[in-house]
């Protein structure tokens, strides 16, 4: 499984808001073997969202939009989604019952709060108000943290693929003096590999198989130096 995680919001952009929802969503991913293929910011405009999500929506199996969700002026993603999919923005009955069920009348609620693409599942909030939604393969999450979070538990099941292992060998050489093992660990074991350089440079062997993994480690690491 293959998806794309859209991130909305001009503060992001800004750099006024660290975008810790794409992180904590690619590690949730990772780790049910869900391969993430895209991470894209976009600001709080309905074109730019409509463009984007209808092309990853072609080009992946999923697609997860947060952020931008609410009734006020600049909350926009559900109607980028809806002009995406070609659907109408609708006042969701299921939506409103729970949130009423939760204590909210309807003069509590800002007009355009229970408001999702036709024909949406609607995701219910459980930390906060903003309903979220399901529409085909696009997932529609709020923007702050601890409701994308509780949100994203609810369907979480619905991302799946195969694990990856990973295992991480630390060298103490310039990473330009490490490629010909790294070459070497490739040919010799079904693994891809990516070099990080910082003070040390860490080698980053991955597989599907947890015992190939570590036998590729190790057999790097016999060969490399190391502090360790």
């Amino acid at each position: 499984m293959n998806v794309a995680v859209v991130t909305v919001g001009d503060e992001l952009l800004a750099g006024r808001t660290v975008n810790s929802n794409a992180t904590w969503l690619c590690t949730q991913l990772g780790e049910r073997g869900v391969t993430v293929e895209r991470v894209t910011t976009l600001p709080d405009r309905i074109a730019d969202i409509a463009r984007v999500v209808n092309e990853y929506r072609a080009a992946y199996d999923a697609v997860i939009v947060t952020g931008g969700l609410g009734p006020t002026h600049d909350d926009v993603t559900m109607a980028g989604v809806a002009a995406a999919l070609g659907r109408d923005l609708t006042d969701h009955e299921q939506a409103r019952t729970w949130l009423a069920d939760a204590g909210y009348s309807r003069d509590d609620l800002t007009d355009g709060t229970t408001d999702l693409p036709a024909g949406a599942r609607a995701l219910h909030n459980e930390v906060g108000v903003a309903p979220g939604a399901v529409l085909e393969s696009v997932y529609v999450l709020p923007g702050v943290p601890a409701e994308m979070k509780a949100m994203f538990e609810t369907v979480a099941d619905e991302f799946s693929g195969t694990p990856t292992y990973r295992e991480v060998v630390v060298a103490d050489e310039p990473e330009s003096a490490l490629l010909d093992r790294i070459e070497a660990v490739r040919a010799a074991f079904d693994v891809s590999v990516g070099s990080y350089p910082g003070e040390s440079v860490r080698v980053a062997i991955e597989s599907t198989d947890e015992t190939v993994a570590q036998e590729a480690a190790a057999w790097l690491r016999e060969r490399v130096e190391s502090r360790e």
